[in-house]
């Protein structure tokens, strides 16, 4: 795949300027919301089936971002202070609400949507100008290795679920904190470095199996199990970010029913995110 640090796309306009407007704040949320749908339920690009993808979480400083053709790309994302491994900028124009700017990205984008790469976006519009980003950080400095990463998720999580939430159109109380378990932050690194090792991105795993057969083969019996993934997400708080930015993935943080969970990530440079998370929950019998 051609890593480049930025490519730019343009459709019924020339790449032009990037910047947030606070008036369409609410719209550009809503195209990004639609994306991740798709991501999540991509159906086919192209006439081809695909498989789903994890979302890409929204990055304010990335909608606010003034790009130009002929600018330094690198640059400019230095100056906002997001260190890139990758980006990509698309600008289009004439389309009057996000529902017909995401049929035009489907229609002309879906590979640059289901790009495993980006992990997160930056939307802003101007008149009936769409302008996007989309962008992977590079890992953060200090990242630990996945024991300490997953207990970081672990804090966090808990952090999220001591107040209600919303998880898209369903309203969530807030819920008791989770317990760390080994068998199940076993299972996560598991199938964390299934991913990274063979490269793709599901919660089903090469073997075929399901998260329910990679806690059994922890020996863990339980009556109730789930499971979060990500990819691209440089750091414990980016996979969070992305896993509240998706409803399926944050009314599983926000289940009140689940008692324990673990997680871990797993790296591979050559891989497409280099970079893949797994969160599994569970409720012990």
């Amino acid at each position: 795949m051609n890593r480049q640090i930025f490519r730019t796309a343009c459709l019924l306009a020339y790449c032009g300027l990037l910047q947030a407007g606070a008036a369409h704040a609410d719209e550009s949320l809503e195209l990004i919301t639609l994306i991740n749908d798709y991501r999540e339920a991509p159906g086919e690009c192209e006439g081809r089936r695909v498989e789903s993808m994890g979302p890409l979480v929204p990055d304010d400083d990335l909608s606010r971002l003034r790009l130009a053709s002929g600018d330094d790309w690198r640059a400019a994302l230095q100056e906002i202070d997001y260190q890139a491994a990758s980006a990509q900028a698309v600008v289009l124009s004439g389309l009057r609400d996000a529902s017909a700017t995401m049929g035009a990205l489907h229609q002309n984008y879906c590979q640059l949507l289901l790009d495993p790469q980006f992990a997160d976006i930056g939307v802003s519009r101007e008149g009936n100008s769409w302008h996007l980003v989309l962008a992977r950080p590079l890992l953060e400095d200090g990242l630990g290795d996945w024991q300490q990463a997953g207990q970081e998720i672990l804090r966090q999580v808990n952090e999220t679920r001591g107040a209600a939430r919303r998880c898209g159109g369903e309203h969530f109380e807030a819920a008791p904190p989770l317990r760390w378990n080994e068998q199940l932050a076993n299972a996560a690194l598991a199938h964390s470095r299934d991913m990274a090792d063979k490269n793709y991105f599901s919660h089903q795993g090469r073997d075929g199996s399901q998260v329910s057969d990679r806690i059994n083969r922890e020996d863990y019996t339980w009556r109730q199990v789930g499971e979060n993934i990500a990819a691209g997400q440089g750091s414990p708080s980016q996979a969070i970010s992305g896993w509240l930015a998706s409803p399926g993935h944050c009314a599983n943080i926000m289940n009140p029913n689940y008692q324990e969970m673990g997680a871990a990530y797993a790296l591979e440079p050559q891989s497409d995110a280099a970079i893949y998370w797994t969160q599994v929950f569970a409720t012990p019998r």
